[in-house]
C-alpha cells in the first residue's frame, strides 16, 4: 500500500513537472521581463514542514504543487519558530531581536520600516489580508503603509470572529449562525484587492500579502472537508512519519535518519484541565500509536483530519487566486513567495469559546488542537514543534514561483535562507534601494541576503550566520553546524552537523567541545549586539 500510494504522488509529481516543462527555453540565465514582477506572498500558519504533497505529505494541495512544479522549492528555509517574530522579521528584515519583537518590548524601534514603505517610492501599491500580528504596529494601513487591509485578529474562532478590521476601523464580530468561514474570508479580500488594483491602477506593479490563520488552532474546518480525510488517519502518527519519509527521501528533500518519537515533551502551557475538558480521547505525549485505547485514536485520526481538511482548504482558496492573477494574465510576471510562520504546534490547550464535547468535531462549539504526536508527524522529518529552535520549530517550506524569471521548474534550492531575506531579495527585484531621504533615522544594515542569485544557480548566496532565540530555546546555525538547546532541557547546548544528521540525532557536543565552545561564543556576542540594537534610536547604517 505504501509503495502503491509512493509511486503514484512520485508519478503524479514527474507528470506536473513535465507539463510545466513544455514549451521551456534552453538556457540557464534568468528569462527577460517585460516589466518589474508583482509580488505575491502566501503565508500559511502552523503549517508543518512536510504537510504539503510537493514536500512529503499526503495531503491534497494541488495547486501549492502547481507552485512547486513550476517553481522552486528551499529545503533549508527558516522562519523564528513563532507566530509574529516571523511577521516581524518577513515585513521589516529584521532579525526580531533587533526590533523589540522577541520578546516583544513594545513599540518597534523609531527607524524600522516595513516592506510597503520601500516599495511604494517604486510605484508598488500594497494590499494585505489575513493575521497581523505585528505587536508593535498594528494597524496595517496607518502603521504598515498597506493600502488596503482585512485583518483577522481573533485566533480563536473560524466561524464567527469577534476581532477583526477593515483598513483599520474595526468590523461588527460575526454571528455564529452565518457562512463565514476565515480561509475563505480572507481570500475573498485577497480577490476583492486584485479586481480594484486592476481596475484603478492597471499600470503599477503591487505586493499582496496573503496571510491564512489556517492551520493554526482551534481546529475548525467545514464539515465537507473533514469527510474528506475521516477515516484517513487511522493508521496512526507512526505509520504516517514512515509515509511522509519514504517520500521525503524519493523527493531528495532530505536524507539522514528518521528520529524516535520525543515522548517525554510536555506540550507547552500544558494545564492538567484540558484532559478533562477534553475527555478521555485526548492524549498528553506522542506515545506509541499502538499503545492507545480505541477511544482515543477515534479521536486522534478525527484530528488529524481535520488538520488536513484545514490545508485542502487553504489550497482550494490558493487556487481561486492564482486562477484570478491568470485571467488577468499576471501570473507569470508574480513572484510568488509559499511559506509557513512556524513548525506544527504540540500545544494542547482550550479557550475561545470552550469545547463542547457533545458537538461535531471541527465545529464553531469544538475546540481541538493538534497535539505531540501529529504534530511529529507533521514536522516530519524533525524533532521538536513551534516554539522550539530545533529544526521541526523553525523549518517551513518555501516555495518560489515566477515563470517570467525563474527558468528552473520543479528544481530543489539547498541554498540556506531565512524569513530575513525576503526584505532584501524583494526590493533586489523590483529594483529599490534604501534611500536615505526615506529614512527617519539610521538603521543596522539587513541581515538577511537577497535570494535572487539562487534562483538561477543553487548555493550561490553566502551567509556568516543564522540567529535563533524565542522563549529560552536558542540556536545558531554557521554553515553546516547548528549549535542548539531547549530551554526544558536545562539550557544545554546541542550540536549538530546538518549536513549529514538534518534531524539532529547525533550530538557532537562531547566530541567537539572547541567549536561548541566557539558557537557559543558568537551567539552570545550577538544576542547583546542585537539587543543594544533595538535599544538604541541610532544604530548606524553602512549603506
Amino acid at each position: 500500500m505504501l509503495g502503491e500510494a509512493r509511486a503514484s504522488w512520485i508519478g503524479y509529481f514527474a507528470a506536473m513537472v513535465l507539463v510545466a516543462a513544455t514549451g521551456f527555453l534552453e538556457g540557464c540565465g534568468p528569462a527577460p521581463s517585460s516589466s518589474r514582477p508583482n509580488f505575491l506572498i502566501i503565508l500559511a500558519d502552523e503549517m508543518g514542514f512536510s504537510d504539503a504533497a510537493s514536500y512529503g505529505g499526503e495531503i491534497r494541495t494541488p495547486n501549492i504543487d502547481r507552485l512547486a512544479a513550476n517553481g522552486l522549492r528551499f529545503t533549508h528555509f527558516y522562519n523564528t519558530g513563532r507566530c509574529w517574530p516571523t511577521r516581524s522579521s518577513m515585513l521589516t528584515g529584521y532579525y526580531a531581536q533587533q526590533i523589540r519583537m522577541d520578546p516583544p518590548e513594545g513599540q518597534l524601534p523609531e527607524w524600522t520600516r516595513l516592506m510597503p514603505y520601500y516599495l511604494k517610492p517604486l510605484g508598488y501599491r500594497s494590499y494585505h489580508t489575513g493575521k497581523w500580528h505585528i505587536l508593535g504596529a498594528s494597524n496595517p494601513v496607518a502603521e504598515g503603509g498597506f493600502d488596503r487591509s482585512y485583518t483577522l485578529e481573533d485566533q480563536d474562532r473560524y466561524f464567527s470572529p469577534q476581532e477583526h478590521y477593515l483598513n483599520d476601523t474595526r468590523l461588527q464580530p460575526v454571528a455564529r449562525e452565518s457562512e463565514y468561514y476565515a480561509t475563505t474570508a480572507i481570500t475573498d479580500y485577497a480577490i476583492e484587492w486584485l479586481d480594484e488594483h486592476a481596475e484603478q491602477h492597471p499600470r503599477d506593479p503591487f505586493l499582496l500579502y496573503i496571510a491564512f490563520t489556517a492551520p493554526h488552532f482551534p481546529l475548525h474546518a467545514l464539515q465537507e472537508d473533514i469527510e474528506r480525510y475521516r477515516d484517513r488517519y487511522l493508521a496512526g502518527w507512526d505509520v504516517l512519519r514512515g509515509e511522509r519519509w519514504a517520500r521525503i527521501r524519493e523527493l531528495g528533500i532530505a536524507t539522514g535518519i528518521l528520529p524516535p518519537r520525543d515522548e517525554d515533551l510536555t506540550p507547552r502551557y500544558w494545564n492538567d484541565d484540558v484532559l478533562a475538558q477534553i475527555g478521555p480521547g485526548e492524549v498528553k505525549h506522542a506515545v506509541a500509536w499502538e499503545s492507545l485505547m480505541e477511544e482515543q485514536r477515534r479521536l486522534q485520526a478525527t484530528k488529524m483530519a481535520i488538520h488536513a481538511a484545514m490545508i485542502d482548504r487553504m489550497d482550494r482558496e490558493i487556487g481561486r487566486v492564482l486562477d484570478r492573477l491568470d485571467e488577468w494574465g499576471e501570473l507569470d510576471n508574480t513572484v510568488v513567495f509559499f511559506l509557513s510562520d512556524n513548525g506544527a504546534d504540540a500545544t494542547l490547550m482550550v479557550r475561545g469559546d470552550g469545547h463542547d464535547s457533545s458537538a461535531q468535531p471541527g465545529s464553531a462549539s469544538s475546540y481541538l488542537t493538534l497535539g505531540p504526536g501529529w504534530a511529529a508527524a507533521s514536522n516530519a522529518p524533525f524533532r521538536y514543534h513551534k516554539s522550539w529552535v530545533h529544526e521541526g520549530g523553525i523549518s517551513t517550506p518555501l516555495i518560489v514561483h515566477w515563470p517570467e524569471g525563474i527558468r528552473a521548474r520543479g528544481e530543489l534550492r539547498r541554498n540556506v535562507g531565512h524569513v530575513i531575506d525576503l526584505v532584501p531579495t524583494i526590493l533586489d527585484l523590483a529594483g529599490g534601494q534604501l534611500s536615505e531621504s526615506k529614512k527617519s533615522a539610521k538603521a543596522p544594515p539587513f541581515p538577511g541576503r537577497s535570494l535572487v542569485p539562487v534562483f538561477e544557480d543553487d548555493e550561490s548566496v553566502e551567509r556568516d550566520f543564522l540567529f535563533f532565540h524565542h522563549e529560552g530555546n536558542r540556536a545558531l546555525r554557521v554553515g553546516e553546524h547548528k549549535l542548539v538547546s531547549a530551554k526544558e532541557n536545562g539550557d544545554i547546548w546541542e550540536l549538530y552537523d546538518l549536513s549529514n544528521d538534518r534531524s539532529e540525532t547525533f550530538d557532537l557536543a562531547v566530541r567537539q567541545p572547541e567549536l561548541l565552545e566557539q558557537l557559543e561564543a558568537q551567539w552570545e556576542e550577538l544576542e547583546q549586539r542585537f539587543r543594544e540594537q533595538c535599544a538604541q534610536p541610532n544604530a548606524g547604517h553602512s549603506n
